[in-house]
């Protein structure tokens, strides 16, 4: 068997069996690198060279949690979730509770598609919104999966269709680049304006899938036990009762800290200015910002191990060679039927980003080899853009590594209800890796 499709099929069934992320990622490296022919000194080495590309990320994790654990002793969360709650009012029928669902759902959805374009931040603002609704959603009896579902296409979607914030660069300095570098030498010719119009077909499949998970999967009252949420962010500490200077410094530290991410591109210098002006805004004592780090390191540690381990994990399928052949090896087995080929190349890149968890950074891979393969096979422009964009895609929407499924976890799992795999990675395998596939594959037989 191919090395990378094993060492991803370990990765993901010790992950399913609940074995840890990181441990699953770490033993998915070293059969893969053992069964690619890489010895297990190279393999460890591989990874060892590829953990280091994740430690930015780690930091950046790390550093958002702090920034959470200090906007939560503002009190800005604790108002924040009174004034939704106060939403429910005395009536508590099924049918406004569903009002008030919906209008939460749609509030988070808003929110994450403003991130990747309107204010590219990406995740930042995930451990700022989410942990001090969750009372809200308890109490709605809201079904976290939903939700997780909600955020991962806002998270999603919008960088593969908008050419704006991250779309720009997905679209534009990745996708195009790349496919124009790789079809210059067989005549292949990509416009700025094609790539929108291509991917606006898988992302429609991705549309129809929040709408059955938000419509029909996860509609049904879900149960979490009652707790306080800032308890669990912050151990040993009572969130500070909401005052007039408090609330202002928040706000204010909330836009720098996001406003700063956008101008400079480091969540770290963002989260640190945040930082900062809690601190002078007396929210909490300078002398207590190392417990503030610890308290924010914990709540971000599972996170940032994971995205380290998956960048080792890269590394080592990079090393093997063995992508090539996996590609190399399909294409060898059906000939010139151009529908089988296109479903190949899909379920191909559904295998490569799954392990790596990111469709910016393995793009570069797959145009390198697929654009030849769909050019031989005579696909159009278009369909070529679909093909490697959506296999892409594909690692983003439903992987255990990648940031789009991490970052809902990091703020639905504040109070340990929300698993990582199952409430998580595979409701967003499910309902948009699926569709995927299948309007990938029907855009690249049309277009």
């Amino acid at each position: 068997m191919n090395a990378v499709i094993l060492a991803v099929l370990v990765m993901v069934a010790l992950s399913l069996a609940r074995v840890s992320v990181v441990f699953a990622l770490v033993v998915g490296a070293l059969v893969g690198g053992l069964v690619g022919g890489l010895s297990l000194e190279q393999t460890l080495d591989a990874f060892n060279e590829g953990v280091g590309g994740g430690a930015q990320v780690a930091l950046a994790y790390a550093t958002l949690g702090a920034f959470a654990v200090a906007i939560s002793r503002s009190g800005l969360p604790d108002m924040l979730a009174n004034r939704l709650i106060t939403l429910l009012g005395k009536e508590t029928t099924a049918a406004h509770q569903a009002r008030v669902k919906m209008l939460l759902l749609t509030a988070v959805l808003l929110v994450a598609i403003s991130s990747q374009n309107a204010i590219p931040v990406h995740i930042a603002f995930i451990p700022v919104l989410i942990p001090p609704l969750l009372t809200v959603m308890n109490r709605l009896r809201l079904d976290r999966r939903a939700v997780a579902c909600a955020l991962t296409f806002g998270l999603t979607a919008p960088y593969m269709l908008l050419p704006v914030g991250f779309g720009a660069i997905f679209l534009n300095d990745i996708l195009l680049a790349n496919l124009n570098s790789a079809g210059e030498p067989l005549g292949l010719e990509i416009t700025r304006g094609m790539v929108p119009m291509a991917m606006a077909i898988p992302v429609g499949g991705m549309a129809i899938g929040l709408m059955v998970a938000l419509l029909w999967s996860y509609r049904r009252p879900r149960d979490y036990q009652v707790q306080d949420i800032a308890a669990n962010v912050s151990e040993g500490h009572t969130p500070a009762k909401p005052h007039m200077l408090g609330l202002v410094m928040s706000g204010v530290a909330i836009v720098a800290a996001l406003g700063l991410q956008l101008y400079s591109g480091s969540m770290i210098l963002g989260g640190l200015v945040g930082i900062g002006l809690l601190s002078l805004g007396g929210i909490f004592k300078w002398r207590e910002a190392d417990d503030l780090f610890t308290s924010g390191m914990r709540m971000m540690a599972l996170i940032g191990f994971i995205m380290i381990s998956a960048a080792g994990f890269a590394e080592v399928m990079k090393t093997t060679g063995e992508i090539d052949a996996l590609v190399s090896g399909a294409f060898a087995i059906f000939g010139d039927n151009r529908g089988l080929a296109a479903l190949v190349m899909l379920l191909v890149g559904l295998f490569i980003t799954l392990g790596i968890g990111s469709s910016f950074s393995t793009i570069p891979i797959i145009a390198a080899i697929f654009v030849p393969l769909a050019v031989q096979f005579g696909f159009s422009p278009m369909a070529t853009v679909v093909l490697v964009g959506t296999a892409a895609a594909l690692g983003d929407a439903g992987s255990p590594a990648s940031d789009s499924t991490l970052g809902p976890t990091s703020g639905l799992n504040v109070d340990r209800q929300h698993d990582h795999m199952w409430d998580s990675v595979v409701p967003t395998f499910l309902h948009y890796n699926i569709p995927l596939v299948g309007f990938g594959w029907l855009a690249a037989m049309m277009l």
